[in-house]
């Protein structure tokens, strides 16, 4: 069986790519997006060269998909990337890409996992809020929800897995404004905490008050809120000392942010996400 398949769709008159690893055996039902963040050589296969993503898949029954941002990045709802100055349509392109698995693969559209690290994660969150009927879960990793789409109302329940670093200097876990300012020096592209983000996903999923199921570490702090409409679950994760990185990935030497050893990020959300990939009608608020 091929690798991976290489696919193009054309949204807006513009022509989109991305790597497809088709699933292995018997047909999955859910497909997992994985986002790249913000660089400008930055693309889906330098995700999949950095995450574990192909290995969970078979160990899960995952499709996987490695979408190519516009000139790598996304156009996330803060307003400060190349792909938003050019316009374009990236909740278009991404459901397209689900359609484009369900139609060849077999995947179910309506049991997505979407997956991003920082401008990737930034787009998950609005991916998870724009086109709900068809994202199950979400799972951002040093990348929270756009403070402008903090008021968007889903049609369906989401679940969602938050892990971020208290060292983190390029997107700090408390939130705050985007590094790339506007023309005149204005702060920009605000983002939520990541306990606002979480307390955003619960009250969208419903999530009854009460405590919430706490997992503890020397090195991280994992919290999983009661069961939502449909079941659905939201995890925050902190990772002590963490920096603006994918845990399980070692750091490279030249890169000037603390790593962390202690989970795989992509075996996590998978693990994590597995069970909660319920159907639309279940989600649907």
């Amino acid at each position: 069986m091929t690798d991976v398949v290489n696919g193009e769709v054309k949204i807006g008159g513009l022509a989109r790519t991305f790597i497809l690893r088709p699933p292995r055996g018997a047909p999955p039902d859910a497909l997992v997006l994985v986002l790249h963040g913000n660089q400008p050589e930055a693309g889906g296969q330098q995700m999949r060269e950095w995450a574990s993503f192909d290995r969970q898949a078979d160990a899960w029954g995952l499709a996987v998909a490695y979408p190519d941002g516009y000139q790598g990045s996304w156009a996330d709802g803060r307003g400060v990337t190349r792909a938003e100055a050019a316009g374009v349509d990236d909740v278009a392109f991404l459901r397209a890409i689900i359609d484009w698995s369900a139609d060849r693969y077999g995947t179910f559209p309506d049991r997505v996992i979407v997956a991003g690290m920082s401008n990737g994660a930034c787009m998950a969150h609005r991916m998870a809020l724009e086109a709900s009927d068809q994202v199950a879960v979400l799972a951002a990793v040093s990348g929270q929800m756009p403070a402008s789409l903090a008021d968007t109302a889903p049609s369906h329940a989401v679940s969602a897995v938050l892990i971020h670093g208290t060292a983190d200097s390029v997107a700090p876990i408390t939130g705050g404004y985007s590094r790339h300012r506007g023309p005149n020096g204005e702060l920009r592209g605000r983002v939520l905490s990541m306990d606002e983000s979480g307390a955003r996903w619960r009250a969208i999923d419903r999530c009854p008050a009460g405590p919430s199921e706490t997992r503890a570490t020397e090195l991280s702090s994992r919290d999983t809120s009661q069961a939502g409409a449909g079941g659905t679950r939201v995890v925050t994760w902190t990772v002590f000392g963490g920096g603006h990185t994918w845990p399980g990935t070692p750091v490279p030497p030249e890169y000037d942010e603390p790593g962390s050893m202690e989970f795989d990020a992509a075996e996590e959300i998978c693990r994590l996400a597995r069970p909660l990939l319920i159907t639309a009608g279940q989600r649907r608020l």
